[in-house]
């Protein structure tokens, strides 16, 4: 491919290549850049490596795994993917598609208050003709039916009838503020936890294994000792996820929470494990619609939840 500027004929790699490794970059994986495009994992190997030779150095660190970018991958990604977001977002506007710049998004309340709406800065600034809709609800939305394009949503099965990737899971632990927990050395046995106040949120009755007090007794209890029935000693509960977890932060309590909802309050310190025992949580899944007209869009920003947990992105 050419092109004249200033008069002085330049040259570009292949687009093949390009668009080879904008997906690879974007998904950090050979495999889901041959499943968007469509080709086998090896086509894609092949583009990158015929890439990496008109760039004269290495685009990828493929060992050890995880597949990770060099420093000129790096540079190059960026740059990149914004010329090809650019390059839809004007034949949209030249079709007069302004829908297709729109994403809509559903996802539980705690997820987007807490864990979504704080890292959208960083979404804006690698994408940004393409604005987000955020719907934050515990509500279930019918994707299939346009309510959204695209639902993130915590759950144990696969959701029927849509498409869907996995984007992470979480464990829920026992946590407190510092000043309420005190000088205790940590991890406190549940004698201890039991004469703080205990807060609880709802959660499904039909979740056998949902994170509640009742079933942490039970794991506690598996460990020996002396454990206390602490379901009964819940001082304050909520039905809202959001909700409890304010109120554990304002130190009115300690809570059983999600280590995905409350990362930043941990790893800041504002929030502190209390005990070794834990409770398995949930598998967050993004779903959409089969054959959905913009699952590219869809695949992109789902790529990009899975970079922020990955602490990819600055």
């Amino acid at each position: 491919m050419e092109f004249i500027r200033d008069g002085v004929m330049d040259r570009l790699p292949p687009l093949a290549a390009l668009r080879a490794f904008e997906a690879a970059a974007r998904h950090l994986s050979f495999k889901e850049a041959a499943a968007e495009l469509g080709v086998t994992p090896t086509a894609i190997s092949h583009q990158i490596r015929l890439l990496e030779a008109h760039c004269g150095q290495p685009l990828f660190r493929r060992m050890p795994r995880p597949l990770a970018l060099t420093q000129a991958g790096k540079e190059l990604y960026p740059v990149l993917h914004d010329g090809f977001t650019r390059f839809v977002a004007a034949f949209a506007a030249l079709r007069g598609d302004g829908a297709g710049n729109v994403l809509k998004v559903t996802a539980t309340n705690a997820f987007a208050t807490r864990w979504l709406v704080p890292r959208l800065p960083r979404w804006r600034r690698l994408h940004p003709t393409l604005r987000l809709e955020i719907i934050g609800t515990d509500a279930v939305l019918d994707v299939r039916a346009g309510d959204a394009d695209v639902a993130l949503r915590y759950g144990r099965a696969r959701p029927k009838g849509l498409a869907s990737e996995t984007l992470l899971r979480d464990r829920f632990h026992v946590l407190g503020s510092p000043a309420l927990a005190g000088p205790a050395s940590l991890p406190m046995p549940p004698a201890a936890l039991a004469r703080l106040p205990l807060i609880a949120c709802d959660w499904p009755a039909h979740d056998r294994h949902a994170p509640t007090w009742d079933h942490w007794e039970e794991e506690a209890r598996k460990r020996g000792g002396v454990v206390p029935r602490m379901a009964r000693l819940v001082s304050l509960s909520f039905r809202e996820e959001p909700h409890a977890i304010d109120a554990v932060l304002a130190g009115q309590g300690i809570g059983i929470l999600s280590d995905v909802i409350v990362e930043r309050e941990l790893a800041d310190g504002r929030l502190v494990r209390l005990s070794d025992i834990d409770l398995p949580g949930y598998v967050l899944r993004g779903a959409w619609r089969e054959g959905h007209g913009r699952e590219h869009r869809i695949r992109e920003f789902l790529a990009w939840i899975r970079q922020e947990t990955r602490g990819d992105v600055s």
